[in-house]
């Protein structure tokens, strides 16, 4: 799945009433949005570790690397200040809005009490949209011991 066409069924769903939206696409989109920044950080880990596509890699490391990615591990490294603030703006900024999309993202998908406007929803599409540009605006060598930290547990 690319991260790519997440937020563009994020928009989709966004976009597809001239009337209110439906609590359902709302959810849905800020869900997609949120799918769209996790896989980005699982490419991101997969492409770091592995290789990118144009590289001499192997196809099941790669993918093993992609799905290695847990999303509580991955938020709690992301909300690890003491860490975090060693990574450029950058990543911190991904990371930041990486927590905070995964927690909005929980609410919208299992709260049955959770409502949302067009206005918040749209606002979380864009947060991911900024996050994946940042994570990708970041030096290869900060996006590596990114991909390390989020991806991997830490032994002493």
């Amino acid at each position: 799945m690319l991260p790519a066409d997440c937020l563009a069924t994020a928009r989709r769903l966004l976009g597809l009433h001239t009337s209110k939206p439906r609590q359902s696409d709302l959810r849905k989109s800020v869900s997609a949005a949120y799918y769209a920044l996790f896989y980005a950080l699982c490419r991101n880990c997969a492409d770091c570790l592995i290789g990118t596509s144009g590289a001499d890699r192997s196809g099941p490391a790669w993918r093993q690397v992609f799905r290695a990615v847990e999303h509580g591990h991955a938020k709690r490294q992301c909300m690890n200040q003491q860490v975090m603030a060693q990574f450029p703006q950058e990543i911190r900024s991904c990371a930041s809005k990486f927590a905070a999309l995964q927690e909005k993202r929980q609410e919208v998908d299992y709260d049955p009490d959770a409502r949302l406007d067009l206005e918040e929803a749209q606002t979380w599409l864009d947060s991911a949209t900024l996050a994946i540009t940042d994570l990708g605006k970041a030096p290869l060598k900060d996006r590596r011991a990114f991909a390390a930290w989020v991806a991997m547990k830490a032994r002493p």
